[in-house]
């Protein structure tokens, strides 16, 4: 037996979006989603939309530095990989382009070079190409520019 779906009022679904995007930093794109799982309409929707940006619950500039640092710090991705996924959840290139100004480029490069260096020593491949584009294949997934990552490569095997 099916239950029927629950109706949410206007001010229930602020109150819910509310606390959905004060648990973590949440995008436009995110949050339009979140209201139609609920089955809200598109006019109840931009209603809900306005309450949360005009009283800053959601802020997409701060949503794309926040998400930027995150998958900097904590997943090890290159710019690439961070650019493509922002846009993936439709953050103006504006936006990413600020959040990009938070990667500090002497940290970016040491990042980038300990964790090629990292996965180089794992790589128990023998045959020197097919190592090279193990390496490379394993950074260029995780969003490092190419011209870096072979440099890089050429660099480290030998």
């Amino acid at each position: 037996m099916n239950l029927p779906a629950k109706v949410y009022t206007i001010d229930d679904a602020k109150r819910k979006l509310e606390r959905y995007c004060v648990y973590q930093e949440r995008c436009h794109f995110e949050v339009v989603n979140k209201l139609k799982e609920m089955r809200m309409i598109p006019q109840a929707i931009d209603i809900v939309l306005v309450h949360l940006i005009s009283h800053n619950f959601l802020n997409e500039e701060r949503y794309a530095k926040a998400y930027t640092r995150g998958k900097f710090n904590a997943k090890k991705w290159g710019r690439v990989r961070i650019t493509i996924e922002l846009k993936r959840k439709q953050i103006t290139l504006y936006n990413i382009k600020i959040a990009l100004q938070e990667l500090d480029e002497t940290n970016y490069i040491n990042t980038f070079n300990a964790l090629a260096e990292k996965k180089e020593a794992t790589i128990k491949e023998t045959n020197v190409y097919k190592k090279r584009k193990k390496l490379a294949d394993y950074l260029l997934y995780r969003g490092w520019e190419s011209h870096l990552v072979y440099e890089k490569v050429n660099a480290l095997v030998k």
